[in-house]
């Protein structure tokens, strides 16, 4: 299979979350944008101070990202892709799952190759069918679309679990709030 993979299918295998992309090992050909080392690489150090991973655990999960993404062909940013990510698209769709999207449209294109986005993302699982992409790796490859599956949930829980009631995710409550839980 040849695989657009975006940072929500790397991330869960760079970090061995449950339900990871169970095509991942049947992929010959992955196609990224160069989006997805910065993505990735922000969200494991996100994980360092959020979930409070060691030092060790960054480190080896970042050699294993760095290692995958290595072998990836990745489509690069240009203008082309720009444009095309800032067109109006069938389905609501953030600023970087346009480019993501439209990284793989282009690429397809231009290889006259058919492909199927490998996504966690709801959104954007939703955005590829609706551009005619098969797609893997979500609730929204069956047509089925009611969850919510994209990794940043499933950090958060996890970055929760992991550190316990210290973590950040525990925020105080603002002042207008804090009024409005008293009123």
């Amino acid at each position: 299979m040849i695989a657009y993979i975006d940072s929500s299918v790397l991330l869960r295998v760079v970090l061995a979350q449950p339900n990871a992309l169970p095509e991942w090992r049947s992929i010959q050909h992955g196609v990224s944008s160069r989006l997805i080392l910065t993505e990735s690489l922000r969200t494991l150090d996100r994980l360092r101070v959020r979930a409070r991973f060691t030092d060790l655990e960054i480190a080896r999960r970042r050699a294993t990202l760095l290692e995958i993404v290595e072998r990836l062909e990745l489509v690069d940013i240009d203008e082309t892709v720009l444009q095309r990510a800032a067109q109006p698209m069938p389905t609501e769709l953030g600023t970087l799952d346009a480019i993501h999207l439209a990284s793989a449209l282009l690429w397809s294109a231009a290889m006259r190759t058919e492909l199927t986005l490998a996504t966690h993302d709801v959104a954007l699982a939703v955005a590829a069918r609706a551009h005619g992409l098969r797609v893997a790796g979500t609730v929204a490859a069956s047509g089925y679309v009611g969850e919510e599956t994209a990794p940043t949930y499933a950090h958060r829980r996890a970055a929760t679990q992991r550190a316990g009631p210290a973590s950040g995710s525990q925020r105080k409550a603002s002042p207008a709030r804090r009024r409005r839980q008293a009123g």
